[in-house]
């Protein structure tokens, strides 16, 4: 206990100290749109934590914008997820197909998905399907591509000695070429976990009637700069929070991989 609350002080005192100067950079300088940390919080309270203990103190208003927007973004990450590693692996395991279309996967990657909303919009209409459909596309390339570095990357020695001891296709993919090609596919989901948070907040802001893009806009027709920021900051701890969470189950996961390490050198 004592040791995690030393991990904390050491990781949190910077975070301290510029919200403190935030704070009285704020109050000295008196602009409406630059609030201090204090405003921000207390906006934050009135929009989402004005609720009964009961329910973590969230109000309707919370429910009404955190349901959707996180279901959104959790929806079309695991979506990508499935995908990216799917398709990576069937690339990866064939040379002619990677050489093939790797190209073609290299344009894909390079088309900013903001760019495609509006023809997602055009296809699918406002809601659901338009917002996952922009997350889909925008975050199943560091997957992809991943997973199939990963798998290309695997040792011909590994193959080789899985081939001798008898391994068919399917074993060799489940207890070879998987586990090595982890980490790789575990880098790219949580690339593509930051991408999914960006692309959730812009198909909102372009198109949508709910969730935290639509109350960023509310604030801006409202002239809230204090509910702004206090978006702002929300966002930014839901990126801080899943980050922690994909970090947490990467290193139960990839234990053996650490381990493993260590024992090599």
């Amino acid at each position: 206990m004592k040791r995690a609350v030393l991990a904390l002080v050491a990781r949190g005192w910077l975070l301290v100290l510029l919200l403190l100067a935030w704070e009285l950079a704020a109050r000295r300088a008196g602009d409406l749109y630059f609030p201090p940390p204090t405003r921000i919080v207390t906006a934050m309270r009135e929009l989402w934590w004005s609720g009964p203990a009961s329910r973590l103190w969230l109000n309707d208003r919370a429910l009404d914008d955190f349901v959707p927007s996180l279901s959104h973004l959790l929806v079309g990450w695991a979506l990508a997820g499935v995908v990216g590693i799917f398709v990576g692996v069937a690339i990866g395991l064939s040379r002619v197909a990677f050489l093939v279309l790797d190209p073609v996967l290299q344009f894909g990657r390079a088309v900013p998905p903001p760019t495609l909303i509006p023809f997602f919009m055009v296809a699918f209409g406002l809601g659901t399907s338009m917002q996952l459909a922009a997350i889909v596309f925008g975050v199943v390339w560091p997957v992809l591509l991943n997973t199939a570095d990963g798998v290309r990357s695997v040792e011909p020695v590994q193959l080789d000695s899985a081939r001798v001891f008898g391994l068919g296709g399917l074993a060799r993919l489940r207890y070879v070429v998987l586990p090595a090609a982890a980490p790789k596919i575990f880098a790219g989901l949580r690339v593509a976990l930051g991408f999914a948070l960006i692309l959730m907040v812009i198909a909102e802001l372009m198109g949508s009637g709910e969730g935290i893009g639509s109350r960023l806009n509310a604030a801006e027709r409202e002239f809230r700069p204090d509910r702004l920021w206090a978006g702002i900051m929300l966002l930014g701890a839901v990126g801080c929070v899943l980050n922690g969470l994909f970090l947490l189950v990467e290193r139960k996961v990839l234990a053996w991989h650490r381990g493993a390490r260590r024992s090599s050198t």
